[in-house]
């Protein structure tokens, strides 16, 4: 189905392009990764409505002390030439959604660091209307199907370009879905979409962000996002003790 791989890659690309951001351990050649932009649904009203913020990723790529995103010019505004964002004390600022494998980060102090430099983020965001519901991911079925990975190439130069890689999922009887064959280094982390056909024309399509690539017991699977919205539903409804309360940035609107 060329047509609709065609117009699935061009929908990611022209309306999530800018979602993603690579990271990697700060400072060393090692823990490459791709993190990416989600906005939460809280509720709406007359005001329009409320998102909570965070950025999403594999949850061990976080686990390291000191990290580096690689910024790209399209992402904030005015515009500044490319530049690396060092961030301490790192997997402090990720919370781990239970066994998932994915963590996310409220995004208060990156917003806060634009507003120090004098500039502001101008990216894209997977939204709820984006990311998968439960019958999303029911209507995936048994056999492969034909899907698509946003993320950030670690290939030894430093520039870290983003890439669509093209592949396939499968699930499993048991909810797991798979992806087939290996990602290419520094795409773990990464939303993985689809193009979900509408109607009986087979000319209409929904893009559908499945989940999260991570890699677990050998092989990289892909988190559904019915899974990370119950987690994060979870989160906020039981802080977790011990654990200072999260600032997660708001915007209504």
């Amino acid at each position: 189905m060329p047509a609709l791989s065609d117009a699935t890659i061009d929908a990611i690309v022209g309306n999530v392009g800018r979602s993603t951001l690579p990271f990697q351990r700060a400072n060393r050649e090692e823990q490459y990764a791709t993190a990416f932009w989600f906005n939460e649904l809280v509720e709406t009203g007359a005001d329009g409505e409320v998102v909570r913020q965070y950025l999403v990723t594999a949850g061990e790529p976080t686990r390291v002390a000191m990290a580096e995103f690689t910024l790209r010019l399209d992402l904030c505004a005015p515009a500044m030439s490319a530049e690396k964002l060092l961030m301490t004390g790192f997997a402090d600022g990720w919370t781990h959604l239970g066994d998932l494998g994915v963590a996310v980060m409220p995004t208060t102090g990156l917003h806060a660091h634009g507003a120090r430099k004098g500039w502001r983020w101008t990216t894209d965001e997977i939204t709820d209307g984006i990311a998968a519901t439960e019958q999303d991911i029911v209507d995936l079925g048994d056999g492969p199907v034909a899907a698509y990975l946003l993320g950030h190439v670690a290939d030894g130069d430093g520039t870290r370009e983003q890439a669509v890689v093209v592949g396939e999922i499968t699930r499993t009887g048991n909810g797991v879905i798979h992806w087939g064959g290996k990602l290419p280094q520094g795409c773990v982390g990464a939303p993985v979409f689809i193009g979900s056909r509408l109607g009986g024309d087979g000319h209409r399509f929904k893009l559908v962000c499945v989940g999260v690539a991570v890699h677990a017991a050998g092989r990289h699977t892909v988190v559904p996002f019915d899974r990370i919205r119950a987690a994060l539903d979870a989160l906020h409804s039981k802080p977790q003790a011990g654990r200072p309360q999260q600032r997660w940035w708001r915007r209504r609107g």
